[in-house]
């Protein structure tokens, strides 16, 4: 079994990165996509989004980090794939996945779903580009506005000699909504043979196992649902106990104390409130805290708060 940590954009960075994989049962991390147009970037802008680059491509508790791109120039891409590796990229992975209007407007991410043609040709362009040793991974969703052309897309990417495949199990029309489709991968899964990995709505430790039956896919992708609940892959991969809440508020903690000094004080706060929004899906304590410190924009105030918020906690369970 394999669990990979989603590239989430804006929230899943290096600092989230090293949290998450801390707690453990993270087995690979995708950075935040690196946008590639038609020139080479220098290697300042790599380690921005991969400072793990300068430590191995490895989170410090150890998770290997994968610099992923998105563009649809397929010689840039080469060029900036093979300049990862040279820097030192665990592997490079190609999002064909994002949704977003921006990106898509400029012919990034999902809208390249409808050229199987061109995707081919970006991941042969980035295989040969790249030593051997080094993995291809490829993340997409099921199509644009439908899913007509997902076993051509799939064929493309497999064909172009990419080492695995993500399928985020809805298309782009269908955004976030669930449910997510994952009985849509199967169809891919039983036509290839590249190794495929299922990502979307995946909270629980139930719904791992429904995907799983769904999808045949016995790795997975998370996202939200790691950010909500930081020992969802624990809890997939050993059965454990969710983890409580006073922990959860550790890791919170010591995240605002990580931003403080990392970052200037107006923008200090941001990161953790959106975490909260996360945790509140799971904690309905988060939900409480949220409330209290949303308006909160000193990061040494939001620390106190957090860390009074741990100390009412622990005094209410020796009550």
């Amino acid at each position: 079994m394999k669990l990979v940590l989603a590239p989430m954009e804006g929230v899943v960075n290096a600092r989230m990165r090293a949290i998450l994989t801390a707690v453990g049962g993270i087995d690979r991390c995708v950075t935040e996509f690196v946008r590639v147009t038609t020139q080479l970037l220098p290697p300042r802008v790599f380690y921005r989004y991969c400072p793990e680059l300068h430590h191995g491509s490895l989170t410090p508790s150890g998770t290997p980090v994968y610099v992923q791109l998105l563009g649809s120039e397929p010689n840039a891409l080469a060029e900036n794939a093979s300049r990862a590796a040279e820097l030192g990229a665990a592997g490079i992975d190609l999002n064909f996945g994002c949704p977003a209007k921006t990106v898509n407007k400029h012919r990034g991410g999902s809208i390249l779903l409808d050229e199987p043609e061109l995707i081919h040709r970006i991941v042969a362009s980035v295989r040969q580009a790249v030593p051997a040793a080094t993995p291809v991974t490829v993340k997409i969703r099921l199509g644009y506005e439908d899913s007509d052309r997902l076993l051509e897309v799939a064929h493309a990417i497999e064909h172009g000699g990419a080492n695995e495949l993500v399928i985020h199990a809805r298309t782009k029309a269908q955004g976030y909504k669930p449910p997510a489709h994952w009985q849509r991968i199967a169809e891919v899964t039983s036509q290839i043979k590249l190794p495929v990995i299922a990502n979307g709505e995946i909270w629980t430790r139930t719904d791992y196992q429904r995907c799983r039956e769904l999808s045949h896919c016995q790795n997975v992708m998370l996202g939200r649902g790691l950010l909500a609940n930081p020992s969802l892959a624990q809890q997939i991969k050993a059965g454990t106990q969710g983890m409580p809440w006073q922990n959860a508020l550790e890791l919170l903690g010591g995240f605002q104390d990580a931003l403080i000094g990392s970052c200037s004080p107006r923008h200090a706060c941001g990161p953790v409130k959106q975490w909260l929004g996360y945790l509140k899906l799971h904690y309905p304590e988060a939900a409480l805290l949220l409330a209290h410190v949303k308006r909160i924009t000193d990061p040494d105030i939001m620390l106190d708060a957090i860390q009074t918020e741990a100390q009412k906690f622990l005094l209410a369970e020796s009550a």
